[in-house]
């Protein structure tokens, strides 16, 4: 499987991991998502009151300037730790 293929597989399967990881984690999984799927964040932060906005927009802003490629590396990297961790 290439890259994208092994991207895509690792996106479906982080959908039904057994049991729900922390939000840190599901912030980078969703920043490493992003990045890899759209490149750098765009647009203005949201504004305070929108809390899960807010983590979202900060976590891929911390992963700016990461290629798109390596961002879709290290996401297949944690979804199969987790599926280990999970595994037991």
């Amino acid at each position: 499987m290439n890259l994208d293929d092994n991207f895509k597989s690792a996106a479906d399967r982080a959908t039904k991991l057994p049991k729900r990881p922390p939000n840190d984690i599901l912030l980078q999984l969703y920043a490493l998502y992003k990045q890899g799927n759209e490149g750098d964040v765009t647009g203005d932060r949201p504004g305070f009151a929108d809390f899960e906005g807010r983590a979202k927009f900060d976590a891929w802003n911390k992963i700016k300037g990461k290629s798109n490629d390596e961002a879709k590396q290290e996401y297949i990297s944690l979804v199969e730790k987790l599926e280990q961790e999970a595994a037991g």
